[in-house]
């Protein structure tokens, strides 16, 4: 499908992997609006990141209900009218879910969440950004976020394994797969339009998409 006729783009991948930078430049080509996953404003995430037992349900359920929020919003959109770029899916939320909180908190995370799940419109079109766990850790780093900085290694690594499971087996909308290991779309114009090429060219599906090494 032309990337003129989708209306609401879903960008995802672990942190680290690019998704706002990606959302932000996809939402420049097509004239779009931007929804951002509100992390600032996250009260409980510095705690979490320094205390991930004590803090995980809290800072779950913060994230949970302001994308609800957000995304329902989004229903009184008239998306044929107005274009929307999002860095986030939200039935992702259960990937750290699965990975942070307790059986029980777990427990009550999945009655409230597949409650949500009912009223939230599905994108025309998922991006999964993959990319290896080292690739992921140098620009955390990189970026140098105060509440990133002691960011374990072995937590993404299984961030990442989730991820990748997780869109293995998702269906609900089609889906772009791009490794980003080997490309720097944010300061090279022929990665960045290599990335708009798939996506015209995408319909339906699942399409995985393997940039070679650069020359």
């Amino acid at each position: 499908m032309s990337i003129e006729k989708l209306r609401f783009i879903a960008v995802e991948g672990v942190i680290g992997a690019g998704k706002t930078t990606l959302t932000d430049m996809l939402s420049k080509t097509i004239g779009a609006s931007v929804l951002l996953e509100e992390f600032e404003q996250n009260p409980f995430l510095e705690e979490f990141y320094d205390d991930p037992r004590r803090f995980a349900f809290q800072a779950q359920i913060f994230f949970l209900l302001s994308r609800f929020r957000q995304l329902q919003e989004l229903r009184q959109v008239d998306l044929f009218r107005q274009r929307i770029v999002s860095d986030y899916l939200f039935e992702k939320d259960r990937i750290f879910a699965t990975l942070n909180l307790s059986e029980k908190e777990m427990k009550l995370y999945d009655g409230i969440a597949r409650l949500m799940e009912r009223e939230i419109p599905v994108p025309d079109l998922v991006i999964y950004l993959q990319a290896s766990t080292k690739h992921l850790m140098h620009n955390i780093y990189k970026r140098g976020r105060s509440y990133e900085k002691n960011m374990d290694p072995e937590y993404i690594e299984g961030l990442n394994d989730l991820y990748n499971t997780f869109f293995f087996h998702y269906n609900k909308a089609p889906l772009l797969v791009i490794n980003t290991d080997e490309i720097d779309f944010q300061h090279k114009e022929s990665d960045y339009h290599d990335i708009l090429v798939e996506i015209n060219n995408h319909s339906s599906g699942t399409k995985y998409y393997i940039p070679q090494k650069h020359r």
